[in-house]
């Protein structure tokens, strides 16, 4: 026990001391100051070009989202999950070794060249994402904690990463295996992060992007506002469009649906009128349960839009 305990002090101490050299000490390897880059980037391209030019220019919940894009980022990893991460990690390889299994790497894609690896990372992770992101939607103790990110009902770039803590949690931990499995060693994936960091401050941003042949490969801010859509179509009433970089999953797996031009389309979910609008509401969220409801949002054992879920 002592000894996870000093790996908990020591990674905690560890992660501060990289926040601290992010911030001050700007370099091309930062994703402190990429994320402020490309946010500047994608958020000036709305106030251009926007999408829907009636939606005020600091749209509703804009600062909320500003702050959730480093609470997300940093923060919840400061205050101790990198930390708790490093610890579980940790316990989990101690009991492979005690099980007889040395190692969990079943293809040594660090011996790929390097763009190979890049691309297989970024495929394989967007693969792992789309997957889990169902299980979101599907799985009404998980649905609870993602009513936060769809709780946006103008959409900009910054919604991208408005999220529950907890689902930093779930998506860490049911990628860690796969991804571990893989065994890749390469520096550069920070090129996969931020593709990924700028595809989805796109798909959520007050833009028009016509992709043509291309959007059946990858997401956009036509396709994905329909995941966010308020009222969902009847065939699919646990939702649609669940890509996250990549369209391409969503038209494999038949969950794929633009029914038509979304701009206008009221976003949320039923009862959303009456969930909390604060940050500190938020990260309690999903904790709280009661018979029917919580402030007037439909229990999650009724599906996204009301359909009744199997237990």
């Amino acid at each position: 026990m002592s000894e996870w305990l000093d790996l908990f002090v020591t990674a905690f101490q560890q992660y501060a001391s990289y926040m601290w050299r992010e911030i001050t000490h700007p370099h091309w390897h930062n994703y402190f100051y990429w994320l402020i880059a490309i946010s500047l980037a994608v958020y000036g391209w709305e106030l251009i070009q926007p999408w829907r030019v009636y939606q005020a220019r600091l749209r509703r919940d804009f600062w909320l989202d500003a702050f959730y894009m480093f609470f997300n980022f940093f923060i919840f990893s400061l205050v101790g999950y990198h930390a708790a991460s490093e610890v579980a990690v940790h316990a989990f390889r101690d009991m492979l070794t005690m099980i007889g299994v040395e190692h969990t790497i079943a293809i040594r894609l660090n011996q790929w060249p390097v763009w190979s690896q890049l691309l297989a990372l970024f495929v394989v992770r967007d693969f792992i994402h789309f997957n889990v992101h169902r299980l979101l939607h599907r799985v009404p103790f998980l649905w609870r904690f993602h009513q936060v990110h769809h709780s946006i009902v103008e959409m900009g770039f910054a919604g991208h990463l408005r999220y529950h803590w907890m689902e930093n949690v779930v998506y860490r931990s049911l990628e860690y295996i796969p991804l571990a499995m893989i065994g890749f060693g390469i520096q550069e994936f920070i090129i996969v992060h931020l593709a990924a960091l700028s595809i989805g401050h796109l798909n959520h941003a007050n833009l028009v992007l016509p992709l043509g042949p291309l959007r059946f490969l990858f997401n956009s801010p036509q396709m994905h506002i329909w995941h966010h859509v308020k009222q969902l179509p009847e065939d699919h009433p646990y939702g649609i469009n669940f890509g996250i970089s990549l369209s391409l999953w969503d038209y494999l797996f038949g969950t794929a649906c633009i029914p038509s031009n979304g701009r206008d389309i009221e976003l949320g979910f039923p009862g959303d009128e009456s969930f909390p609008r604060d940050f500190v509401s938020h990260i309690i969220w999903g904790f709280r349960r009661t018979k029917n409801s919580v402030h007037g949002v439909p229990d999650p054992l009724v599906g996204q839009h009301g359909y009744q879920q199997k237990r």
